[in-house]
């Protein structure tokens, strides 16, 4: 019996622990890149996205391993979301205007865009900037 409860109360101590490192992201730093006008441009409509690209490329592998509050924190709501399989999903911010604005015009490329992998973890595999859609 004195066993049983000893290791329900490491259960317990053990999912409270992750309870706690989970729940506490923060909003993320990164160095020359303002995120509260990235948050205020929903879907890329104003543009001021795209002026952050190029300064946000070379520091987009500081992303990897992040998990999806933290960039939800730093990024806001993501635009889009896509799921994959095997627990998979796909955050995707446009960085020109996409399919949500009144200024969106259908062209022959795809609205510039920086999607997020996150794996069934949550956390950031892979971060790409492109045209093209991942599924």
């Amino acid at each position: 019996m004195k066993n049983r409860f000893f290791s329900f109360s490491l259960l317990v101590a053990l999912a409270v622990m992750l309870g706690f490192t989970t729940a506490c992201s923060s909003k993320l730093e990164m160095e020359g890149v303002d995120f509260e006008a990235w948050k205020n441009d929903r879907g890329g409509c104003k543009g001021d996205r795209l002026a952050s690209v190029e300064t946000f490329r070379p520091l987009k592998d500081e992303l990897l391993g992040k998990d999806n509050q933290a960039l939800m924190k730093t990024f806001g709501r993501p635009d889009q979301v896509e799921l994959a399989d095997r627990s998979q999903s796909f955050f995707i911010y446009f960085a020109e205007p996409g399919p949500e604005c009144n200024q969106f015009v259908k062209k022959d490329e795809e609205p510039l865009k920086i999607i997020l992998r996150l794996n069934a973890l949550n956390r950031v595999s892979e971060v790409t900037i492109t045209r093209t859609n991942p599924w």
